[in-house]
């Protein structure tokens, strides 16, 4: 201790001794030690004075050491009450703000004791001083910390904050504990903390394993039903933690408590939400109905999307959604495109072919839904997926039969429309026809008048023709099938159908000798071949042209022809290698008088008689064309099965006719008049009547030996029924029944002669003398031949029978009708 003085009362007997303990003294420098006469002055000083009031030895020894003290502490002299209370008590203790050299203060921790010498007489005081301003600060921050963190707690209203001690009695209150458990601080403080929780619980020892697992733990947290003060319970969030001092002992829990029972409630809705969504979406099997990520990955899988995608949850999570698509729509983008669409307007919805987990398609209805977070961030997508490949084949087959009904009803509106023109029609061939013959009489060798009326014999014939094609297209031509075999058939006719191609096209026919017969009218199909020959040749090229007749025996079902036909049938194929047929047209080929040719060119009749044909034999007619390959029209006609033919009697058309009396019915005078003169031709006395009414008083009042009538006429009674009122008069009365087009001609054909408009002296004569020879013939030969009418007239009813209505055309083969 430097300038340590020995000179007090009773002087120190060992210098060595001091010596040491001034060593000693100075190796402090944590703290200021220092001696102070019983005034006050000070007479030592060590390093750690130094170093804690910033004076040198020199400069502070005989100064009072009042002058670390600051202005109102020595105004207020606590100097001479430290030292005072020092030699009062012993010791003097205290803690204050001192003044360092500079000025500057320091919280200082002092203690004062008195010195005395060997004699026990006071001789000064020992005063040691510590700088403790660091630790001041830190409990004043400490002090200021837990005053703010008081006032936290009591201000926390939401929650029950307060403390246990280590038993579970409640040692503190804040007001959030009152607000929610109903207890003030004076009711609550003191009582054990299992007061909040419900018998049942009590009775569990809840209680003791929250504090037993806090204690363990160092943390408890949980939820449960706890009780206020009024009995009422709330849903709790509970956290309990172990509070323990410096050595790691435990001197209590803090408990925080929070009301829940709103979010429990809400909770308890979302989890019973989403258990009966989860039940609700598990039961759907008619739906594929899962999530994807914002990348289309697929997250969830519900028993639909198995049942109707082939794969499990296991199999597919995790990979991306489009492996559903067929590989066209992946390389053309529709994945990503569907997803692009839904995150920019929150929904996309299509159909189309999807992928089943073994290959196959379905046809699907999907939606992608758009998933966004309360923020409004993409989390990904809600997907959709129904397999309505049923209702599509359905829509299509009712939309096919709608479109065949409206064919089928366009059809039979042409063909009523081109039927009736058609009667009219041979009416006036029938005229023209009919004067004919007087014409070519009265021009006899005059040339330009020969020239003249072969002119008009062709363009009479020609029109007759037409006629035909109209009522075979309407399918009111009389049809009279018989058992064909088309090798046979097709292999006579051959040598006519090249000629009617001409040489610039080769005819190739390939006809299996294997082929079934069919039961058609030959000279319709005749007239059909023809039509689609015709056909073929306008659209082959100048060049290497080939037309190709084929056939082969198919078994179809109602799925494979727009007919919706099923049985055995022949298919006879007319191909050629021509320029082919636009799409646009292609369904427009049957209709009648449609055609692309040029003006004289063509009538558009031609396919539509093919047509009329297919189906008045049961069958139908189907077509296929591309563009620069050609054309295919393919007849199915019904196998034809092989009976018995009952004999006929073939007459002779040259059969002399006896004479009499013929009664003519019909109402058009000027077809009358031909009529009658063509009858008086053959040797018959002529008496016309002008309608049914007329024509049984005629029958009446004079002998009939035959009568002719034309079965379209005006009032309650056609033809057919002056027929049949006569022949029920007369049953051996020849009858021969004209007609230019009547839908009662095919049920006329079973029971007599029928003679089609327009017709010649030569045709008339044939049916004449037919008539003669049936009603001579007695009844059993009327039982054989109405039997096998009836059994030809069985081709059409079949025919309706199969068919759901005329083919539309669609899809099927051939060239642009004539």
């Amino acid at each position: 201790m430097k300038n340590m003085e020995l000179n007090f009362s009773g002087s120190i007997q060992d210098v060595a001794a001091a010596d040491r303990l001034e060593l000693l003294v100075d190796a402090v420098t944590d703290y200021a030690i220092y001696l102070v006469d019983r005034d006050g002055v000070i007479r030592t000083w060590n390093a750690g004075a130094e170093r804690i009031k910033g004076y040198r030895a020199a400069e502070v020894i005989g100064q009072h050491f009042s002058l670390f003290f600051t202005p109102e502490d020595k105004a207020a002299d606590l100097p001479g009450k430290i030292l005072e209370g020092a030699a009062r008590t012993g010791r003097a203790e205290q803690e204050g703000w001192r003044i360092r050299k500079g000025g500057g203060r320091f919280w200082a921790g002092s203690v004062v004791r008195p010195v005395h010498d060997a004699r026990g007489r006071a001789v000064g005081f020992a005063k040691i001083t510590r700088d403790m301003t660091e630790q001041r600060e830190a409990q004043q921050a400490l002090y200021e910390s837990e005053r703010r963190f008081r006032l936290l707690v009591q201000a926390v209203k939401d929650c029950a904050i307060y403390m246990l001690d280590p038993s579970g009695i409640i040692v503190n209150w804040n007001s959030g504990a009152e607000r929610l458990k109903g207890y003030l601080a004076a009711e609550i403080v003191g009582q054990h903390f299992s007061k909040f929780y419900t018998r049942e619980d009590r009775m569990a020892g809840l209680p003791a394993r929250v504090l037993e697992t806090t204690r363990r733990e160092g943390h408890y947290e949980g939820e449960g039903w706890r009780l206020r003060k009024d009995g009422g319970r709330f849903w709790a969030a509970v956290e309990v933690d172990a509070i323990r001092d410096e050595n790691n002992q435990l001197i209590g829990f803090a408990k925080v408590t929070r009301d829940i029972t709103e979010r429990q409630v809400a909770q308890q809705t979302l989890r019973e939400t989403a258990r009966q969504f989860r039940t609700l979406i598990g039961g759907v099997t008619d739906y594929a109905l899962f999530m994807l990520d914002p990348n289309g990955l697929v997250v969830n899988w519900n028993p639909g999307a198995e049942r109707i995608k082939g794969y499990s949850a296991d199999e597919i999570i995790g990979h991306h959604f489009s492996r559903f698509y067929t590989d066209r729509d992946r390389a053309v983008g529709k994945p990503a495109r569907a997803l692009q669409i839904a995150a920019q307007e929150g929904r996309y919805e299509a159909e189309g072919w999807r992928l089943r987990k073994d290959g196959s398609l379905f046809w699907a209805n999907a939606i992608i839904d758009r998933i966004t977070d309360e923020h409004g961030a993409l989390i990904g997508f809600a997907k959709i997926t129904r397999d309505i490949t049923e209702r599509r084949n359905a829509q299509l087959a009712l939309q096919e039969a709608q479109a065949q009904r409206a064919q089928a009803q366009k059809m039979e509106a042409l063909g009523q429309l081109t039927g009736g023109v058609a009667h009219d029609f041979n009416n006036l061939l029938m005229i023209v026809g009919g004067h004919l013959q007087s014409l070519k009489k009265l021009v006899g060798d005059d040339e330009r008048g020969r020239r003249a009326a072969e002119a008009i014999e062709l363009a009479t014939k020609r029109g007759a023709t037409l006629t035909r094609q109209l009522l075979t297209f309407s399918r009111r031509q009389t049809f009279h099938p018989t058992m064909s075999n088309l090798n046979e058939r097709i292999d006579a006719f051959r040598n006519m159908l090249t000629t009617s191609l001409g040489a610039s096209a080769r005819l190739v026919t390939d006809i299996p000798g294997e082929t079934w017969p069919v039961l058609i009218d030959t000279s319709e199909f005749e007239l059909a071949l023809v039509n689609l020959a015709l056909n073929a040749r306008d659209a082959l090229p100048a060049q290497d042209g080939v037309i190709t007749v084929s056939a082969e025996n198919v078994q179809l079902t109602p799925q494979q022809t727009p007919a919706h036909l099923q049985g055995e049938f022949v298919a006879l194929s007319v191909a050629d290698n021509g320029s082919g047929i636009a799409p646009d047209i292609l369904p427009l080929v049957f209709d009648p008088f449609f055609t692309t040719k040029g003006p004289s060119k063509g009538s558009g009749l031609g396919l539509s008689q093919v047509y009329g044909f297919a189906h008045q034999s049961g069958g139908t007619v189907t077509i296929v064309s591309e563009l620069g390959r050609g054309t295919c029209v393919t007849l199915y006609l019904p196998r034809g099965q092989a009976t018995a033919k009952p004999a006929h009697h073939e007459h002779n058309d040259a059969e002399k006719l006896v004479g009499g009396t013929a009664l003519l019915v019909e109402d058009n005078p000027e077809v009358a008049k031909v009529t009658e003169q063509m009858i008086e031709q053959l040797g018959y006395r002529v008496q016309r009547a002008g309608s049914a009414h007329e024509a049984l008083e005629l029958a009446d009042a004079v002998k009939v030996d035959l009568v002719i009538s034309d079965i379209v006429m005006a009032g309650p009674m056609d033809g057919v029924g002056v027929a049949r009122a006569l022949r029920a008069r007369q049953p051996d009365l020849p009858v021969v029944l004209v007609t230019g087009f009547s839908s009662s001609a095919s049920e006329a054909d079973l029971e007599f002669a029928v003679l089609r408009k327009p017709f010649e002296v030569s045709d008339l004569s044939r049916v004449m003398a037919k008539a003669i020879a049936e009603a001579q013939g007695g009844a059993a030969n009327n039982v054989i031949r109405l039997r096998d009418r009836q059994r030809a007239a069985d081709v059409p009813s079949r025919d309706q029978q199969k068919r759901g209505g005329p083919d539309d055309g669609d899809g099927n083969p051939g060239n642009v009708p004539a």
